[in-house]
Order: C-alpha cells, then sequence, then structure tokens
C-alpha cells in the first residue's frame, strides 16, 4: 500500500507536491477529538500501546494540527495532518511528515554529550556524562564572567517563538547578561518593530477565509504555509479577489486578479501609493481615522507626491496595476498578507510602515475578512510577553548595556521587541572586543555558522571565543568548532504550549520518551544553573521552573485552559472579541494606532513611513541583482540537509535565472556558477536552473545550504551557502539593524558547465 493510500485509508491525507485536501469548512468541535488516546504521565508520553495522539506541528510557525501515530514502545511510527483541526483542517506539509520522523531517528543523531580534544574543528571527540559536561561548562562560563565581567556572555537561539528562546534568555539573565542572539533580524524582525511601532498588533491574523480580497505581498505560502495557501485557494474558488507584489511569478501569482511583479526591494513605494490612491479617493475609513489612528494629516501630507505613477517608474510596475490593486483592496473587507520578501532589508520596516499604515487606515482591522488582533485567553502568557514581565527582568541600566542597544534600541535591549543583541554588533564583539568583549557563548538549535550573512567571519568570532557550547541534534558546521556538544531534543520529545494567532488557538505539542541521553533546553538550563549557582556565578534567579511540565502551567496561569485538556484534543481554541478597542485600546504612547509614531521621533528616527532606496538602486541599470530567500518545501533554513528524502527531490543549491539572463552570462540549465557581491566577502557556487518565472537580470536563490558528508568543519559552508557572499555589514535597517540580503548587484562566473566530465 502507498503513503497516500495508508493515510487515505485512516482519513487523513497529506499537503504535498501542491495538493491539498481542502474540506469547505472545519467539522463540528464535538468531532476533533481522535478516536484513539493515550494516557499521559508527566512530561513524556510513556508505557504506552500503540495509538495516535492528537499534537501540533511545531516544525515553523505555521502550527499545522497533526496526529501521531506510535508504536508499542512509544516511539512515532507516523506522522498525518489532523483533518479536524480548527485552523489547519488537514494542510500539512512534507517536512512535518518526514522531517522530523527523520530528524528524531536519523542515524547521525546526537544522542550523548561530547566534550572536544582536539583543535578546535578537528573533529575529535571524547563521548562523556552529562555531569561531567554540565561541570566543565560551568567552570568555564563561570571563569568568563569572572574575568570579563557577566557581559561577556552570549546565547544564540533562533527567537522566542519556541520556549527554547525564553528559557535561553533567563538563562543568560541569571548570569547578568542581557545578551542573547536571535535570527528574526533576517526572518520577521522587520515586520514585528512596525507591528509595534503601529501599535497594529496583527501578526498572523489574517482572515482569509471571510476577505473579499487578500494584499500578499512579498510571501510565497505555496511553499511556505500549507494552511494559507489552502485558504487562499478556497478564497478565490468563492470569488474573493487575489492581489499579489512579487518580483518572482509565484503560484499566487499565477491565480492573481492583479500581479505586480516590482524591481527586487522597491515594495514600499508601491505601498506608499497605495495609502496616496486611497487618500486621494477618500476611500479609507474616515469614522476609524478620526477615533483611532494618530497622525493622518501628517502621513497624508507624507504620501500626496508619491502617486502610482511616482511608484511606477521607481518599481517597473505599471500605474494603471497600483491603481487597481488600491481599489480591489479599498472595497473590503480586506486582509493583508506580508511576508519574507520585504522584511530582511536595510529598508524592511519603512517598507512594512506603509503596509501596515494601509491597514489602519482602511478599516480592516479587527474585522471579519480583515487583519485580526491577536487574541488570547486572560491569564496566558506567550513566551514573548515572559521576556517583557518587569520579574523576569535586569535592571535597566543592565539591559542598556545589551550589545546594539545604543544604535538600535527599538531591536536591542529593553525598548526592543524581544530584547535581544543587534546580531553583526555581537561578532563584531567577539572579533574585536568593541564595545567590551564576548568571550563564552552557549547556542542552541540554531546553526548560525549557516545563516547568518559572512559564513567566514561567524566562523572566525565562533573560533575565538574562550568557550563556545551547543545544543543540537546533529553535527552542524556550527556544533563541529564547539568544546562541548550537547545532545538536544526534537520536536518530537518537547511538550510545548504556545498561543496560535491563526486560530486562534492554544498550541500544543505532544512529547514522546526522548531518544539517548537527549535532554530539552529547560532540563539544560536548570542543571547548569545548579552549578553555577554552587559557583557564585549568578546575578539573580529568573528561571524558576523545574521541569517543562511546571513551565507549561506557568504559562497557561489562571487562563482555564488546562494542560490535561491540550494534551487530550492537541489545541484549545477559545472565545474572542472583535472590535474591542475601547477596552484593549493600544500600546503606543498615544493610545492610538500611530501613523506617526512617537517612539520613533523620540529616537531621532523617521515618525511617518518613507521610501528607502534598496542597494540597487545605486547599480548600473546592465547589473546583475541577487535576491535570496527563495522557499523550498523540501527545507526550513538549514534543516533537513543530512536528509536522504529531502536531497532527492533538492539535491543542489539552486539558482533561478530568466532564459535572457542566461543567455546573455553564456550559461546553460544545470552549470554550476559562482556569485559573489562587488566588494564582498567571498563567492559561493550554486547550479543554474532557467525559468521564466524570474525577472530579467534577477537571480534567485535560497539560503541554509551545507552537506554532512563534506569535509568538516564547515561541511561546505563556505562553498554552497549563499551566507558565503553576503555580508553582515554595511547598511542596515535604522530601526531594527537589518542588513540587504535582496537587491545586490552581483557577479555571476561559470565554473562547470553542465555535461562536461568531473574532474
Amino acid at each position: 500500500m502507498t503513503i497516500r493510500a495508508e493515510w487515505a485509508a485512516a482519513g487523513t491525507l497529506p499537503f504535498l507536491a501542491g495538493e491539498a485536501i481542502l474540506p469547505t469548512r472545519a467539522q463540528p468541535l464535538a468531532s476533533h477529538a481522535p478516536t484513539r488516546r493515550t494516557t499521559v504521565r508527566g512530561d513524556t508520553l510513556r508505557g504506552m500501546t500503540a495509538s495516535i495522539i492528537p499534537s501540533t506541528c511545531w516544525e515553523c510557525g505555521t502550527l499545522c494540527g497533526a496526529l501521531l501515530t506510535l508504536d508499542e514502545s512509544g516511539r512515532v511510527a507516523r506522522i498525518a495532518p489532523n483533518p479536524a483541526h480548527p485552523t489547519s483542517k488537514g494542510a500539512f506539509c512534507v517536512k512535518g511528515i518526514r522531517g522530523l520522523q527523520d530528524w528524531t531517528d536519523h542515524p547521525d543523531r546526537l544522542l550523548h554529550p561530547l566534550r572536544r580534544v582536539g583543535e578546535r574543528g578537528s573533529g575529535q571527540w571524547q563521548r562523556v556524562s552529562w555531569d561531567a559536561a554540565l561541570d566543565e561548562l560551568a567552570d568555564g562560563l563561570a571563569a568568563v564572567r569572572s574575568k570579563h565581567g557577566p557581559l561577556a556572555l552570549v546565547g544564540a537561539v533562533s527567537g522566542a517563538f519556541f520556549s527554547r528562546g525564553a528559557v535561553v534568555a533567563l538563562l543568560l539573565r541569571s548570569l547578568g547578561s542581557p545578551n542573547w542572539m536571535i535570527n528574526q533580524d533576517l526572518c520577521g524582525g522587520c515586520r514585528a518593530v512596525s507591528d509595534r511601532l503601529t501599535g497594529l498588533n496583527i501578526g498572523r491574523g489574517e482572515d482569509i477565509e471571510a476577505t473579499r480580497c487578500t494584499l500578499l505581498v512579498g510571501r510565497n505560502p505555496h511553499a511556505a504555509d500549507p494552511i494559507q495557501w489552502a485558504e487562499l485557494r478556497r478564497a478565490k474558488a468563492r470569488g474573493a479577489r487575489l492581489v499579489v507584489l512579487d518580483p518572482f511569478r509565484t503560484p499566487a501569482a499565477e491565480m492573481a486578479d492583479v500581479w505586480m511583479q516590482p524591481r527586487p526591494g522597491t515594495d514600499g513605494a508601491i505601498g506608499l501609493a497605495l495609502l496616496h490612491a486611497m487618500i486621494r479617493d477618500r476611500a479609507y475609513d474616515t469614522d476609524f481615522v478620526a477615533r483611532w489612528c494618530h497622525g493622518f494629516e501628517a502621513l497624508a501630507e507624507r504620501v500626496a507626491p508619491c502617486t502610482p505613477d511616482w511608484a511606477a517608474a521607481i518599481a517597473g510596475v505599471p500605474a494603471e496595476a497600483i491603481e487597481r490593486a488600491a481599489k480591489l483592496y479599498a472595497e473590503g473587507p480586506s486582509c493583508f498578507v506580508g511576508g519574507h520578501g520585504i522584511d530582511a532589508a536595510s529598508n524592511g520596516v519603512q517598507t512594512y510602515r506603509a503596509f501596515h499604515a494601509l491597514v489602519a487606515i482602511s478599516g480592516n482591522l479587527d474585522r471579519p475578512g480583515g487583519n485580526r488582533r491577536v487574541k488570547k485567553p486572560a491569564g496566558f502568557r506567550t513566551y514573548l510577553e515572559l521576556l517583557h514581565e518587569p520579574r523576569f527582568r535586569l535592571p535597566e541600566a543592565i539591559e542598556r548595556q545589551t550589545i546594539g542597544a545604543d544604535a538600535y534600541p527599538l531591536w536591542a535591549g529593553p525598548e526592543g521587541w524581544q530584547t535581544a543583541c543587534h546580531n553583526p554588533s555581537v561578532i563584531e564583539a567577539m572579533l574585536t572586543g568593541r564595545p567590551y568583549p564576548v568571550r563564552a557563548a552557549y547556542v542552541s538549535g540554531v546553526n548560525i555558522a549557516v545563516t547568518y550573512p559572512d559564513a567566514r567571519r561567524t566562523l572566525a568570532a565562533l573560533r575565538s571565543l574562550e568557550v563556545l557550547a551547543v545544543a543540537a541534534h546533529t553535527m552542524t558546521p556550527t556544533a563541529a568548532i564547539a568544546d562541548l556538544v550537547l545532545p538536544k531534543t526534537t520536536t518530537l520529545e518537547e511538550e510545548e504550549v504556545t498561543l496560535d494567532p491563526s486560530g486562534p488557538n492554544i498550541a500544543y505539542t505532544a512529547a514522546v520518551p526522548a531518544r539517548g541521553e537527549a535532554r530539552n533546553d529547560l532540563e539544560i538550563a536548570v542543571d547548569l544553573l545548579d552549578r553555577l549557582r554552587a559557583r557564585g556565578a549568578l546575578t539573580a534567579e529568573l528561571l524558576p521552573w523545574r521541569s517543562q511540565a511546571e513551565f507549561n502551567a506557568f504559562l497557561l496561569g489562571d487562563s482555564g485552559v488546562s494542560l490535561a485538556g491540550l494534551r487530550r484534543d492537541g489545541y484549545a481554541h477559545f472565545p474572542y472579541e472583535l472590535g474591542d478597542f475601547a477596552r484593549r485600546g493600544f500600546a503606543t504612547p498615544s493610545g492610538k494606532l500611530e501613523l506617526y509614531s512617537e517612539i520613533a521621533a523620540r529616537h531621532g528616527l523617521d515618525p511617518l513611513p518613507g521610501f528607502l532606496p534598496p542597494p540597487s538602486a545605486a547599480a548600473p541599470d546592465h547589473a546583475l541583482l541577487l535576491q535570496t530567500g527563495f522557499r523550498e518545501k523540501t527545507y526550513h533554513h538549514s534543516r533537513f540537509r543530512d536528509q536522504a528524502w529531502a536531497r532527492k527531490v533538492s539535491p543542489d543549491p539552486e539558482i533561478r535565472l530568466h532564459p535572457d539572463t542566461a543567455a546573455a552570462c553564456g550559461v546553460t540549465e544545470g552549470d554550476w556558477v559562482e556569485v559573489e557581491l562587488p566588494g564582498g566577502p567571498g563567492a559561493c557556487r550554486l547550479r543554474v536552473t532557467i525559468t521564466d518565472r524570474t525577472q530579467p537580470g534577477v537571480l534567485t536563490t535560497g539560503m541554509g545550504w551545507w552537506l554532512p558528508e563534506a569535509p568538516g568543519p564547515e561541511f561546505a559552508a563556505l562553498d554552497i551557502n549563499v551566507n558565503a557572499a553576503l555580508s553582515y555589514r554595511g547598511a542596515t535597517d535604522p530601526m531594527s539593524g537589518s542588513v540587504d540580503i535582496g537587491a545586490l548587484p552581483c557577479r555571476l562566473r561559470v565554473v562547470h558547465h553542465a555535461g562536461m566530465q568531473d574532474a
């Protein structure tokens, strides 16, 4: 029986190869529970017979409902979508079906602590006990803290969306350091800073199901979000309109009513032109603006010269298309969906502010078919809220010393979004000691040697440290140069609760017994803090929970959502109210939606949305432009490069060229080329795919490539990873500190023609 036939027999079908089963509506709540359940004991499911349990896939922030089939030993035998989940409704992707299980059961998975016994990066390791590993790490951190002070310690995680972010941040704070790095300056950070400045609070609250028009900007749900892709298809089937703004011809662009294909990096000009058209035609919600918006007159004056003709000249999009897009969006209810394509850039926050202002003045906030504000049960805490609670904070004077807080106060330090560091400035501090030395790092669940731009410099910075410990599932390029490698649980082995704003639901991830000696982040942190306390190396006690179950119970608080209920159903849907502005208000100085940001003005930053030209604006007209961030269904950032199924589908790092560009450059399908930036840190090799989905002159590629079978410690991360060619310095967004990873002038050179025999 085929996999698809097995799932069909079980009543579930996955989101695979662009397909999905699309129910017309969610099943009644009474039918959501699975037919077979297990008894839960402690933090994991133990002592069970073969059964199916509900869970949530945590591979990414989409949070698809899942069904885990467990064998008699409690191991996951199969992962399938949950068609009864009220939000995902059976939507799922291959990464959740294949990737998580292969990650957990991979033959090369790290299952025991390892101590480096040779030179850094030599690949010489000694298996040690957890006690020995944590004693050594505690000794190293305490010594660095004593010699250089607490600020010399830094953590690194993906962000605060998962529990590991909060745990690592509170671990460092307990040691007296406000320094921890996140990946969001490269993914979602500009969007979040704009959202906070404006006061919208709309993260993942898109009501596509009820909308009449979706404005999709810089996002490819077909590859990145199976739930959203299913919703868009259903919306189109019932007659809703779709406006897409994307340089690449995505599947969404192909079914759009209006597709605007801008020059890379110029989306902000179109956002301002849409504002201009709506204000010019008085198509905005005058009552809502008068009551709830601050700075409308200043915004109207700012966008007065930003006509569709003005934007057309900048972005290369016909003015008529911009006018039609404005008309469709104004008819409403309309929903704005933004993505990574307009995020990680030196103009990212301003670009997002233009579209967020559009949501604000249109009256589409917190209405059916619009953008719903984040809802949560009273008494429930998110990880981000936890980080901002006064009782879990360091004194403000210390937080203001967070690396990057002086230059980017809206990103780093006490006023920052996640209070995290500015990553390029941390790399600088590791290498130069400015603004002060950073000499020890604890990295958990993130492969920063691959995912940060200028991979050579990141590796050099990590090698320079006195202490480097990495918690990981496999031997990545980051782990390979560590002093200690700690075996970390996978998301199938971690019981998590979090807010899913897209539901809105409280999402739950079930946990099966961890393989080998793998531990979750809280278990590692608790044991490490006990040792540091004994060594007199703590500043504060900011991580009070002794188990994941205790931590989860704290997050649930008095919300009325029980851990037992989550374990039973896999999620908790809760009632909410739309349009409760008078009761909840807006988290801005004016108490309104700020089109004119008082916080930005206080910091000497532009208080209004505006257009900042991308790096390509200074390039010659004939220059090639590199656009990164292309999504593939098989990979998520740097993950799954060691899994055979993914490599079979996507074996090589691709760069996509338009046929005209390929002809002009003398390249053919399958050629290997080197790409580098003028004055950049190096080159990377990529394999050519010729397609008219990309624009002439624009080279489109993804990120995160490394090869576990290649020689260590880099595992080809300096060869076929685009971040070997990108810089983490240069122009930065004045509000988020983000660097440009797209719209970059570049050079291309053929290094191996397809069909040539390998040397």
